[in-house]
């Protein structure tokens, strides 16, 4: 037992709550996808129920290795890493406009030539943006309010990310426009500014509708969440597998739904959830989301730099927004977007990425915790809380 702690303490630095919560979630994951694939493997695999499975088990091992190997990273390093990451996203997001792998009526995916796998640079530019915001943010404390030097980069770096994003995947342009203004919040930007953002970031994502790929099928789905005339045919079987769920569900693997519910391992995963573990099951996964935020948001209290506590803002918001939006399209709050449920969805870079995000969230902690136990030299205070009033 001394020994496994020893272990613990000495691998796993950062807030083991969110370590717990990524651990259990990554569990469920690899149960409910490996219930979800049963039909894709029938119909693409000859019945071999394992193939996607253990796919799906390497990706998230992987993903959890990357979130180890980037939470020892000092977080200071992803200010410039996020700068480089902003320019070369810029063209990718272009590149995968024009030569990009064609899905479902949109190209957003890249293939990297040598290992043959698909990656969308819109995973890449998000994650960019905010690291470059809460680095820009936070050096532009003291002059926050100055209109030229530091609303008007903020002001493009924004609106050019989430257009581009926008002309190929409206609704993540939609989430990364909200976590950019609810992370200038949090930075303390004037709300006259703020404002002024909501415009611009609106300008870019209209016009990513009206030039871009799939904006009328974003346009058509609110239209018809709003009227409420024609129920999707998946969200009508989304809402079949909820309501047949009841509090404790069918049972693991039990799932009926699985077999007529369009990507049932994806963007209805949650749906295949409740089904199979119940109102308890959904209910738990919620909560778990919650609690992620909520360490995300002590990280932001107990910081002691600005720049860690806006990264930990920025992603915590991202990752859970996201969650909060796939479930609320599952239970029939929203309309159909085709986001992944981060942590539980089957997928493939996603996953990656997500471990990237949740490594740096680990890594702020981390650093704060490290500096909270360093010896007070004589003559020095602790460093104050970045965001505590002055």
């Amino acid at each position: 037992m001394n020994k496994a702690k020893e272990f613990i303490d000495k691998n796993l630095k950062g807030d083991p709550i969110i370590w717990a919560i990524v651990i259990l979630l990554s569990i469920i994951s690899i149960l409910v996808v490996y219930s979800a694939t049963g039909t894709l493997a029938y119909k693409y695999k000859g019945g071999n129920t394992e193939t996607y499975i253990v796919k799906h088990a390497f990706l998230v091992f992987l993903s959890l290795g990357v979130m180890w190997a980037v939470h020892k990273i000092p977080y200071k390093t992803f200010g410039i890493i996020g700068k480089l990451l902003l320019f070369v996203s810029v063209p990718l997001l272009i590149f995968t406009y024009f030569f990009g792998s064609n899905i479902n009526d949109a190209n957003r995916w890249l293939t990297i030539p040598v290992i043959d796998q698909a990656f969308q640079p819109s995973d890449l530019a998000k994650l960019a943006l905010i690291a470059t915001l809460a680095s820009f943010l936070a050096g532009k404390q003291r002059n926050i309010r100055d209109f030229k030097n530091t609303f008007i980069p903020v002001m493009i770096a924004v609106g050019v990310i989430c257009g581009l994003i926008g002309i190929a995947n409206m609704s993540t342009a939609v989430l990364l426009l909200v976590t950019c203004l609810l992370l200038m919040f949090i930075g303390r930007v004037p709300m006259r500014y703020t404002f002024l953002i909501v415009m611009v970031g609106m300008l870019a994502l209209t016009a990513a509708v009206f030039f871009g790929q799939r904006g009328g099928t974003f346009v058509s789905r609110i239209e018809n969440f709003i009227s409420g005339e024609e129920i999707p045919y998946q969200a009508e079987q989304s809402y079949i597998a909820i309501s047949t769920g009841g509090i404790t569900g069918k049972g693991p693997g039990n799932s009926e739904q699985r077999n007529s519910l369009p990507h049932p391992y994806s963007d209805f995963i949650y749906a295949i959830i409740i089904e199979e573990y119940g109102l308890v099951g959904g209910g738990g996964v919620l909560l778990l989301y919650l609690a992620l935020l909520y360490r995300g948001m002590r990280i932001v209290a107990s910081s002691t730099k600005p720049f860690g506590g806006l990264l930990s803002a920025g992603l915590s918001f991202a990752l859970v927004l996201q969650a909060m939006v796939n479930m609320a399209v599952a239970v029939g709050l929203g309309p159909i977007t085709g986001l992944p449920l981060p942590l539980l969805s089957m997928g493939g870079t996603s996953l990656i990425f997500t471990g990237f995000s949740l490594g740096i969230i680990l890594s702020v902690s981390r650093g704060d915790h490290e500096d909270a136990e360093a010896p007070i030299v004589e003559g020095n205070n602790r460093p104050r809380r970045a965001f505590q009033p002055a």
